[in-house]
């Protein structure tokens, strides 16, 4: 069978990208706002046009061939191409524009939005669509599948792979220990992992940077935290620890203001204990015009919160 790749236009790259991400017709369908059959038919027209075999049954559904997996792996490089070229037309003739669609959880963006909203005003013509996304560390760049940008968090103590994705680092952020204000560690500069690992702990979900952290603690001591109580609501954590229920995990930037009168937030010696934001985007997305300048403003937004001499 004879065919040729160069008749494809960008929505079969397209296509082939969202196939090889999502890995099933029914949810590029869901993707692309097409029925299942028109997707399928589109996939017969594309093996047509370059001539071999893209896709092949399996089970109920579909997968790439190694054919159908290497033409959607240059596909990115296309649409990154592509996206890139149409972006510096577009800062010639045009100021930035159009939909850029952001995922945050729920601390960075208390972190970071407000400063965000600030700094767009500046670009009147861009519009966010915002996405509560607070999930476990492994689960973000799934998320890029449908958002232009994931603001994204990490423990020291891991790095996830992001295969296939640009990534903005943003800052690191210092986990420091909350304890009450009468807590018998609460005037000190620094604790160390065995001060701490007896009491009673307030935590975040496992799986999740800051429970990494307190999971370093545990190894490092052969102790086995207590822990009262799991949640991702920082300001419930808060309370509770104001409340003198137990002791927590925060990040300072995120906690430092509203810890003043109600609990004291302690730095951690000994133990690699931060969490690094960032800001992950398929490479296609991230070269269009406004969402680079989405990503710009918020790594401005980062730089001003972050303390220098903590960085690193």
């Amino acid at each position: 069978m004879n065919g040729s790749w160069r008749g494809l236009d960008r929505a079969h790259l397209v296509l082939l990208r969202e196939l090889a991400d999502r890995g099933s017709v029914s949810a590029v369908a869901r993707a692309t706002d097409r029925t299942p059959s028109a997707v399928s038919q589109q996939l017969k027209v594309i093996q047509r046009q370059v001539g071999a075999e893209l896709v092949q049954r399996s089970g109920r559904g579909v997968r790439l061939t190694d054919a159908g997996r290497a033409l959607a792996d240059g596909a990115v490089s296309v649409l990154t191409a592509w996206a890139e070229a149409e972006a510096a037309w577009l800062a010639y003739r045009t100021e930035a524009s159009g939909r850029v669609r952001i995922a945050f959880f729920h601390s960075a963006s208390e972190l970071l939005l407000p400063g965000l909203l600030d700094r767009l005003r500046a670009f009147p013509q861009i519009a966010l669509e915002f996405g509560d996304e607070d999930v476990g560390q492994t689960e973000f760049a799934p998320l890029t599948r449908d958002y232009d940008i994931v603001v994204a968090h990490r423990s020291d103590q891991r790095r996830t792979a992001r295969g296939g994705l640009r990534v903005v680092q943003l800052l690191r952020e210092p986990m420091d220990v909350a304890v009450p204000l009468d807590h018998r560690m609460a005037g000190r500069r620094s604790v160390a992992p065995a001060d701490v690992i007896d009491e009673d702990w307030i935590a975040p979900p496992e799986g999740f940077p800051i429970d990494r952290v307190l999971t370093a603690i545990a190894g490092q001591t052969g102790a086995t935290p207590r822990v009262l109580l799991r949640t991702t609501h920082l300001p419930l954590m808060e309370r509770l620890v104001a409340g003198g229920h137990g002791i927590a995990l925060l990040p300072r930037y995120t906690t430092r203001d509203r810890s003043a009168g109600r609990f004291a937030l302690v730095p951690l010696r000994d133990e690699r204990a931060a969490r690094y934001l960032g800001a992950l985007a398929r490479p296609d997305r991230a070269a269009r015009q406004a969402v680079r300048v989405v990503l710009e403003e918020l790594t401005a937004v980062a730089e001003a919160v972050a303390d220098p001499a903590e960085e690193g």
